[in-house]
């Protein structure tokens, strides 16, 4: 009796973790289909968007990817349209702490904070993701994530 309780456990686990990853997809789709049409059409996508990323984290908690998008939303729309920097440090850092690994979540995180003109902090995060020695996503990191870092490196004052 406890196996087969622990199989129906197990199934509803996994169905939840597969909903979680098609609501975080399904806000990506939303999202990207919103940057194709123009700043306008993705304004009036981003209830969706949000509810995408919301009923995403709420499914699982430990997806790392959905905490990218949240942060990332957060991030780039303005202040004015919801946007809240704040709420995306606070996105990237839980993030993180479900899987400090996760290079994207580090580099989301140094552009908020760059905004925000914390220039020492994002430094540190994009130095965390160059050395790196065992990313979550090593594609990620080789193809985007280190690059990425690179770039902003390189761009920010004061470099040394």
């Amino acid at each position: 009796m406890r196996a087969a309780a622990a199989i129906v456990m197990l199934l509803s686990a996994a169905e939840a973790a597969g909903a979680a990853r098609r609501a975080a997809e399904n806000a990506t789709n939303a999202g990207r289909w919103g940057q194709t049409k123009g700043v306008m059409r993705s304004l009036f996508l981003l209830p969706e968007v949000k509810r995408g990323m919301e009923t995403a984290l709420e499914l699982d908690p430990r997806f790392p990817p959905t905490y990218v998008l949240a942060g990332t939303v957060y991030y780039k729309v303005p202040g004015l349209f919801g946007g809240d920097l704040e709420k995306s440090e606070r996105l990237f850092r839980t993030g993180l702490e479900v899987d400090g690994r996760f290079t994207g979540l580090r580099v989301g995180l140094a552009r908020t904070l760059i905004k925000r003109g914390r220039i020492p902090k994002a430094r540190r995060e994009l130095q965390a993701v160059l050395g790196e020695k065992t990313p979550s996503n090593p594609a990620d990191w080789t193809l985007q994530d280190a690059p990425e870092a690179r770039r902003l490196l390189d761009g920010l004052p004061g470099r040394s």
